[in-house]
Parts: structure tokens; C-alpha cells; sequence
């Protein structure tokens, strides 16, 4: 019966059926069609898929069949590895979207990512984003061999070990920088501002980074707290919380809370720092996804260090995390942010599992200060700026942290 059925289907009718099955599993594999979804094949072969709210869109996903069959009946060194095409073509599919953190994983680099976010790595201790189409220093952490080799916020990562970055992802690019404590990677580097590149070889380490650090400074015979927060991680809160014990009993006159090179962390971190300034249920941060649909996360607890005089320092440097907090201390006014313009990373991924212990991670909607402000590719520009050239830090000199302590006179 199945034979005699088959006979009767003509090659183009066999060809239709092949799509219809490639993109049943690509479209249930990749989540790309459910619930209301509908897949409809016109006569020309186009291929036309509805889901629900989305508009309906089109394209004629036979030219995909196609180069499959081009490559595996003409290239030169067949047979290839089917498994290995699939994965560059959803690859392809998911870097077309043109959103440097919407990445699919294949397995090995989805087992490595798993590794990440579980904290089991180690590295050189600093992150990495993309712009204008290249591997860029976010920031490096603070005393990690990143910051001890002169690593900079800024600084162009032109090649990894000697390989290009040049149409290489993020992720790609952490998983290359990362490795076993005492291995060596060498860097290109472009330092912003510079015409010539250097290479910079770093011995990667075990990276430990205490996210709070505590300062005591005084001008004008007034007590001026430094609070630096390095990264918002699991124990940010607790080493806050013990800090700011020490703040409403030790007669400081002022806060200045450094997010300088802090690259981000947890959400819910970041929620909980602004609500020791801000009055419960207030709006911290907006999350807007697909067709403006908008969640608010709302302040909560005790705002202990509300009416203290606060001055945050940012630069290019403080993304995420950092700049969802200074973006809610300026709107609300308790807060001068002084420095450079942050670094634009206003943006809310999700990771999904695949077929095969494959992933995909999906930029599912972006962050807005309380005011409604955009960070994502924009950035946070401070009240007052100051720039940090590369010859104050030769010199060791921090002309931001004086004009953060001047306004205090």
C-alpha cells in the first residue's frame, strides 16, 4: 500500500513533502510555530507560516533544500556531515536576526554555557559584548589577570589566539577566552582611541571577585563612603546589606557608589540595590517585550539610604545590571551620575533546550529605566561628564572619583 502510494508521487510531489517534513521539525524543534501556528505551501512552492499575533510571513524555504542537495552532490570533499550542516544552517537562521545575544548553542557549546551559568570556570575575568559588528571589552573585574594585563573597558578584541573575531559571537568568544587555570591565551587588542593594536598574552586563573568592596574618604572633615560593586552575583546583597549597616551608623555625609567596570549580574540584584534608595513599591525597572507588552519590577523593603547624598560613577564599562540601577537613581533623582556614557546593554534573554541537548537563547525583551528611557544600544549619559584618559591611569590618576568628592564640598 505505502509502495504503491509512493510510485504515484511525482518528483516535485516528493520534493513539496520533504519541505513539509524538514520544516515540521524545525518549526516544533525551534519553537518557531505553536499554538495557533499554520504552515501553507502555495503552488510556486513558497512557503507561507501564520502563528497566532505575528503576521503572517513568507519565504521560500525550497532554496534551503536546494543548497543541500547542491553541496551534497557537487562538493569536493563529500561525503559531509549532515548533523554538522544542520547546526550551521539554524546557526545561520538565529545570527540573521542580527542580535549579538540571540545565539543557538550546539550541544558542546550549549554543555559549556550550562558550565558558565553555574559559575565552574575559569578565565582571565572580564566580559565581552558586540559593537558595531566586533568583539569588544565590556570591562574587565577588578583585580583579575584581565585588569592586571592592562585590559581596558572599550578595548577591541581583534583575535583570539592568533584566530580572528571577525563574524565570531559573543559566546564564541567567551569559550575561547576561558580555560583551565595556568593555560595562556593571547589577545589582539585595540585599545579604544589607539591606531595600533598589541598582543597581550594572560595567564588565565581561577576568578575570584568579592562583588562589594568598602572605602572610607574625607574632605572637608565630612565622611564620605565609596561603596564599589564589581558585579551583581549571588553574594552582592548580603555584602550591601552588611555595608550599609555600617553607613547609617558611622555619621557618613554621602554615598559614592562605584559602578565603574561592573558588567552586570542578576536582575533581582539589581532590583534589591535600588530599593535601599527608593521607597517600596515603586517601579525599579520596566521589562518590554514583543507588542509593548510591559512588566514592571517594583521596589521592596526598607530604603535605608534614602536622603543620604549619593554620586555613582559609571563609564563605558557598567552594563546591564549597573545601568538598570544608575538609570533608576537618576530618574529619580537621588543620584548625580558622573563619568562616561555607560555601555548600552539594556536587553532580557531567555534560553530554551532544543532537540539533540542543543540550545538556543532568544532576546525576549529589553529593559527601560522607571521614566521609560531605553538602554539598550543607547546608554546611560552621565550629569556630569569626565573622562578617564589612558595617560590617568598610567599615572594612577581618577579624576572622576575627584569630581564625584568635590560635590560633596
Amino acid at each position: 500500500m505505502d509502495n504503491q502510494t509512493e510510485s504515484n508521487l511525482s518528483p516535485k510531489q516528493i520534493r513539496s513533502y520533504a519541505i513539509i517534513a524538514i520544516l515540521f521539525v524545525a518549526t516544533f524543534g525551534l519553537g518557531f510555530v505553536t499554538g495557533e501556528g499554520r504552515i501553507k505551501i502555495a503552488k510556486n512552492g513558497k512557503i507561507e507560516i501564520t502563528r497566532g499575533d505575528i503576521p503572517n510571513t513568507s519565504a521560500d524555504y525550497s532554496l534551503l533544500w536546494n543548497a543541500l542537495d547542491a553541496l551534497n552532490a557537487k562538493y569536493v570533499d563529500r561525503p559531509l556531515d549532515q548533523q554538522k550542516l544542520l547546526y550551521g544552517a539554524v546557526s545561520g537562521l538565529v545570527s540573521a536576526t542580527g542580535d549579538p545575544y540571540t545565539v543557538f548553542f550546539n550541544p558542546e557549546e550549549a554543555k559549556k554555557f550550562t558550565e558558565q551559568l553555574r559559575g565552574s570556570f575559569e578565565g582571565i575575568g572580564m566580559e565581552v559584548g558586540k559593537k558595531d559588528n566586533q568583539i569588544v571589552v565590556v570591562a574587565p573585574l577588578d583585580d583579575t589577570p584581565a585588569d592586571r594585563a592592562g585590559i581596558l573597558a572599550g578595548d577591541i578584541v581583534l583575535a583570539i589566539d592568533n584566530a580572528s573575531t571577525e563574524g565570531m559571537s559573543i559566546d564564541q568568544a567567551v569559550s575561547k577566552i576561558r580555560g583551565p587555570s595556568g593555560t595562556i591565551v593571547k589577545l589582539k587588542i585595540l585599545h579604544k582611541g589607539q591606531t595600533q593594536s598589541q598582543d597581550i598574552s594572560i595567564r588565565r586563573a581561577k576568578i575570584l571577585v568579592k562583588s562589594v568592596k568598602f572605602e572610607t574618604k574625607q574632605i572637608d572633615n565630612k565622611k564620605i563612603v565609596v561603596v564599589k560593586i564589581n558585579e551583581f552575583g549571588d553574594d552582592t546583597k548580603g555584602f550591601l546589606d552588611q555595608t550599609i549597616d555600617k553607613i547609617v551608623t558611622g555619621n557618613y555625609s554621602g554615598v559614592i557608589l562605584d559602578l565603574r567596570n561592573n558588567p552586570g549580574g542578576y536582575l533581582e540584584t539589581a532590583v534589591s540595590t535600588i530599593s535601599n534608595w527608593i521607597e517600596a513599591e515603586q517601579v525599579a525597572v520596566k521589562e518590554i517585550g514583543y507588542n509593548s507588552a510591559t512588566k514592571d519590577y517594583m521596589t521592596s523593603g526598607v530604603a535605608r539610604l534614602s536622603g543620604f547624598k549619593t554620586v555613582i560613577l559609571v563609564n563605558g564599562g557598567s552594563a546591564s545590571a549597573s545601568e538598570i540601577v544608575a538609570g533608576a537613581l537618576q530618574d529619580y533623582g537621588v543620584a548625580t551620575l558622573v563619568g562616561e556614557k555607560t555601555f548600552g546593554k539594556g536587553s532580557v534573554q531567555e534560553l530554551s533546550e532544543l532537540t539533540g541537548d542543543s540550545e538556543i537563547k532568544i532576546t525576549v525583551a529589553k529593559w527601560f529605566t522607571p521614566k521609560g528611557r531605553g538602554i539598550n544600544n543607547i546608554g546611560l549619559d552621565p550629569d556630569i561628564k569626565v573622562e578617564l584618559t589612558l595617560e590617568d591611569l598610567q599615572v594612577e590618576r581618577d579624576p572622576q572619583m575627584d569630581k564625584a568628592l568635590e560635590l560633596f564640598k
